[in-house]
């Protein structure tokens, strides 16, 4: 089939899939509205619409002048950013599609949906809204965004299956998809008898980085422990929230024992989830991350907050432990839990492999977008 993406950017969770999609004989056009600063075009190369002329003014005007000091301001343009019309529709007539995945509930998508809408081949919603939500919203402003968009909604979080839990009607639950990597049995644990911790980040407050780092100067008090972050380190923010972390291991003597990393490649990436012994991400409220199940693929055990979308992939105590979002206190103890028996680490590391091969593969998600469609064919 002839696939066409339409998203944000080409994020590093499309790899795997743009990679089983041509490996099966498929055809792929993905169109973005912009580049990120580390992205990997093995397997396909993104056509970047762009936005409005119009929108790119009030877009500097908003973030040079009224919102000058605010660092999440240039965020603005993923829910109003609006594309150039006439060029979505041509570059998705061109590649006459077979189906169409919009990503997100966004003014860009709703533009870019209008745009195709008469094509004659399915179109399905990707957002990280979970499959169980809380509630259903369902009032004036929610029912006109969903009226201006795909009513087969495909989403990777689980979110919790309780009696609370509500099902938003055209949702299908679709994997995300990651390859294994580094079989248990051939994984080499604790290098230098030490017990390595590693941490995917941007260097934002929202990462919680600064969490981490100040529970890792509790451990290092007590157990030989390494820790290593790698994260974007871009915008002058970035630099400056970095810059107050290796202030903070100056003071306490631990510039030996953290390493900060910035923009790694593809390949550096995966040389750290080799060298790794446990994977924590502290992030809060964190919609969804794929770096927890490429430290899965590398047989590594992980540590998320139980608000973290990507958290269904988690199973407590299984291959991983989750902590409360935000509580320094809980996450201090799961990691001192996991540090304290080397072989609950191994063990929980061979379940999470297990878990990439059994839930996450290629097929469960080419399935995924077959229900999708036919949900969207009977709909019509």
């Amino acid at each position: 089939m002839r696939f066409l993406y339409i998203a944000p950017r080409y994020h590093t969770n499309q790899i795997p899939i743009m990679k089983g999609l041509k490996e099966n004989g498929h055809e792929v056009c993905f169109i973005s509205h912009y580049t990120g600063k580390i992205e990997d075009y093995t397997y396909v190369q993104p056509v970047v619409a762009g936005y409005s002329k119009l929108f790119l003014v009030f877009e500097k005007l908003y973030v040079k002048v009224l919102k000058r000091n605010d660092s999440k301001a240039g965020n603005m343009k993923l829910k109003a950013g609006f594309p150039p019309f006439g060029k979505i529709r041509r570059l998705s007539e061109e590649f006459n599609p077979d189906v169409i995945i919009i990503r997100e509930r966004s003014v860009y998508s709703i533009f870019a949906y209008l745009a195709v809408k008469n094509f004659n081949c399915p179109k399905i919603l990707y957002n990280q809204s979970p499959y169980y939500e809380k509630e259903i919203k369902n009032d004036l402003p929610h029912r006109i965004v969903k009226a201006l968009l795909p009513k087969v909604r495909m989403t990777p979080v689980l979110g919790r299956k309780d009696e609370k839990a509500a099902v938003e009607e055209g949702s299908v639950f679709v994997p995300f998809v990651m390859e294994p990597e580094l079989e248990p049995s051939q994984k080499n644990w604790f290098d230098n008898n030490r017990i390595h911790l590693f941490c995917v980040g941007k260097y934002e407050k929202r990462k919680n980085i600064r969490l981490l780092v100040e529970v890792f100067s509790l451990l290092a008090e007590k157990y030989p422990v390494e820790l290593t972050v790698a994260g974007e380190c871009s915008s002058e923010f970035q630099i400056k929230y970095r810059q107050e972390l290796l202030d903070y291991l100056k003071q306490h003597k631990l510039e030996s024992r953290v390493n900060l990393l910035e923009n790694l490649s593809r390949e550096q990436m995966k040389e750290q989830y080799r060298s790794a012994d446990l994977f924590v991400l502290p992030s809060t409220k964190e919609p969804a991350s794929i770096s927890q199940l490429e430290a899965m693929a590398f047989s590594l055990p992980v540590i998320c907050s139980d608000t973290n979308g990507s958290a269904c992939y988690v199973k407590d105590g299984i291959n991983g432990r989750l902590f409360r979002d935000n509580e320094k206190q809980e996450l201090l103890q799961v990691i001192e839990e996991l540090t304290a028996s080397r072989d609950k680490l191994v063990k929980m590391g061979e379940k999470s492999f297990h878990i990439i091969q059994e839930e996450c593969s290629f097929q469960k998600y080419y399935e995924g977008i077959l229900s999708c469609m036919d949900m969207e064919g009977k709909q019509q």
